[in-house]
């Protein structure tokens, strides 16, 4: 018989208040080198996308070596909830024992996505934008715009804020509320060339399924984190603004089975796949050149990764354990083996 275990629930509340942004910022770093360091296991991920069009499911699994963390990530993505009171990415995280399989956790995969993925952006953006580089332009004015703003405020010094959203009282909601929070002043502009003009972080996080920016706008010496896209077939980001930039990725792998910023330029035969300099966690090592001159045009193309999750999974798990709990955890009865 196998003893009762308890399968600790952790809603999206508890994810926001055990992982502040900069915990994950120093934790997507750590995983990201190890990742490059080939001690982490990151398959492609899986997607069925449903008949009708309305929706996918993603399946996400990986093992994060260091500290060890198995998890799988199970979350939909329904584009068009982006107009009414749901998230467009809704899911869990289950996160298992890394030394004997058992399930040990079920977390709220919205708000680690939220988080994990601006923190991914921090990251990139610590090691390829410049220094001083503080004029920053989001491309969108949802829940990633919020989680974007944050990390990039934890990053650099951010002296500008402008906003567009394909919806103007999104974008002018976002404004009010996120100045308010972070005693700020955010401009919301009426098109994406307006808020990018002059920028040197941008951050595209938009539900755009063609290029919202185009590289006759961008500034020398501009950073990118482009987020928005996942697909094949789906990009924010025009061609000029890839053949202009040094180009990085989470994962080369993945990015190219599913960048659509990237996939969409190779086929255009405007560049080759070795256009590409590497992943992250290369530069993160030090094996990889990031910026190299400070008129550079660097991207970032972001898929996320399950790893990404597994670590975040991990850490959330110790320190849910380690102290009083709000979210409540499951009993699980006693199993036969078989």
């Amino acid at each position: 018989m196998q003893s009762p275990y308890e399968l600790l629930v952790l809603a999206g509340d508890d994810v926001a208040r055990l992982l502040p942004m900069c915990d994950c910022i120093d934790i997507m770093a750590a995983t990201l080198a190890g990742l490059a360091a080939e001690n982490a296991v990151q398959p492609l991920r899986t997607v069925i996308a449903l008949p009708d069009g309305r929706g996918s499911l993603y399946t996400m699994p990986a093992h994060a070596g260091s500290p060890p963390a198995l998890a799988v990530k199970l979350v939909t993505v329904f584009p068009g909830n982006e107009s009414g009171p749901l998230p467009t990415h809704q899911g869990v995280v289950v996160l298992f024992d890394a030394a004997d399989g058992r399930p040990v956790a079920l977390i709220d995969a919205a708000e680690v996505t939220a988080i994990r993925t601006a923190a991914v952006s921090a990251v990139a953006t610590s090691a390829l934008a410049n220094g001083d580089a503080g004029d920053l332009a989001l491309i969108g004015a949802g829940v990633q715009a919020r989680t974007h703003l944050e990390a990039m405020l934890a990053v650099r010094p951010i002296r500008r804020v402008r906003v567009w959203s394909r919806t103007a009282d999104r974008a002018h909601a976002f404004a009010q509320r996120e100045s308010r929070r972070h005693g700020i002043r955010i401009e919301p502009v009426a098109g994406p060339g307006e808020a990018v003009d002059g920028a040197d972080l941008i951050c595209t996080v938009s539900a755009a399924s063609s290029p919202v920016i185009h590289g006759d706008r961008i500034a020398a010496g501009a950073h990118i984190n482009a987020v928005g896209a996942s697909t094949s077939g789906t990009r924010e980001l025009d061609t000029t603004t890839i053949v202009r930039a040094r180009v990085f990725v989470d994962q080369i792998e993945a990015a190219l089975a599913e960048a659509g910023d990237l996939i969409l330029p190779i086929r255009e035969r405007a560049i080759g796949p070795d256009h590409i300099l590497g992943a992250l966690g290369g530069v993160l090592a030090g094996a990889i050149d990031g910026r190299i001159a400070r008129d550079d045009i660097t991207v970032f193309k972001s898929l996320g990764l399950a790893v990404e999750d597994a670590a975040a999974a991990g850490l959330l798990y110790e320190r849910a354990s380690a102290g009083p709990l709000r979210a409540p955890s499951v009993r699980m009865p006693p199993r036969t083996s078989d």
